[in-house]
């Protein structure tokens, strides 16, 4: 049986594309803190696909976990398309996975740097390349958290089975 938060980040096609293709995937998350991992882990045979996640809630552990630049983080911020790609080329460096998901956002119920609550940016490293999805999802931080993460498991499916990036 899959677990519900897996089901609704629709977690099994991302372990199904995966599989397909022998290959892997390591995810750094400051904005789903672990949700996004936790969502793949619940699907059966997800043990031949995640080889694990940072969780990099704080801003410094960005930098020190998974190798985002002070640079970045001083010029665009924590919560910025550039720091999502370092996320996610960090995940896959660091964890030795064929791709790498870096998730940052902002949940609420605040701003954060000047962006509105519900902003998002996720991060896609894979073996041709990265790309970043920028979002704006509406919502309590619950409902944010599930949203940016289903998009990001969308995003990688269509990455994965292209093999674009």
């Amino acid at each position: 049986m899959v677990d519900p938060l897996a089901s609704a980040t629709n977690a099994e096609a991302v372990v199904t594309a995966l599989t397909r293709r022998g290959q892997t995937i390591a995810l750094a998350e400051s904005l789903t803190a672990g949700m996004a991992c936790a969502a793949i882990a619940g699907v059966p045979g997800a043990s031949a696909v995640l080889r694990g996640g940072l969780v990099v809630y704080a801003t410094d552990s960005k930098a020190s976990l998974a190798g985002v630049a002070e640079a970045t983080l001083d010029r665009h911020g924590a919560v910025s398309a550039q720091t999502a790609t370092e996320l996610a080329r960090g995940a896959r460096r660091q964890l030795g996975a064929d791709w790498g998901i870096g998730l940052t956002g902002v949940a609420g119920p605040d701003e954060q740097e000047g962006k509105p609550v519900g902003t998002a940016y996720v991060g896609i490293a894979g073996p041709g390349g990265e790309a970043v999805l920028e979002l704006s999802v509406p919502g309590p931080r619950w409902d944010i958290r599930v949203e940016v993460t289903r998009q990001a498991f969308a995003a990688l499916v269509i990455e994965v089975d292209g093999q674009q990036v």
